[in-house]
């Protein structure tokens, strides 16, 4: 899937429900609560101001303003794979809000670079006024 590092998650910061689900299982969905959605609280993680942020920006609309995210994983029809699904895709939004985004170097261009564009801008100046009809005085 990615070369990002799981996370493992605390039991104690989670909280799971099943509900109904819709999508495939037929009268198996109208029976049986097989979705389940999971509650994490982000602040029984522990996680460090900077990786919060990140989190935060990461989660978007997921994130309640109790600080929880919420999952919810209804593509499969048991309530073991629904709960594998939301877990992994917990554990994988953490494990990114862990990555640091490098900061970007500012860089100056040369004397040499500005001097060699100047000089080619001459000359194609030189080129087109060439083409240009003569002019009588």
């Amino acid at each position: 899937m990615s070369s990002i590092e799981p996370y493992v998650l605390p039991e104690e910061a989670l909280e799971e429900r099943f509900i109904a689900s819709s999508g495939p299982g037929g009268q198996n969905v109208n029976k049986v609560a097989t979705a389940v959605q999971l509650r994490c609280d982000v602040f029984k993680l522990g996680l460090s101001p900077p990786v919060y942020a990140r989190l935060k920006e990461l989660a978007g609309s997921r994130m309640t303003t109790a600080g929880e995210i919420v999952i919810t994983a209804r593509t499969h029809r048991t309530q073991e794979a629904n709960r594998e699904e939301a877990r992994a895709r917990l554990a994988d939004l953490i494990a990114k809000a862990h990555i640091r985004k490098a900061k970007r170097v500012k860089t100056k261009v040369s004397r040499a670079a500005k001097a060699r564009r100047v000089d080619a801008k001459k000359e194609r100046s030189s080129v087109k006024q060439a083409r240009s009809k003569p002019r009588i005085d």
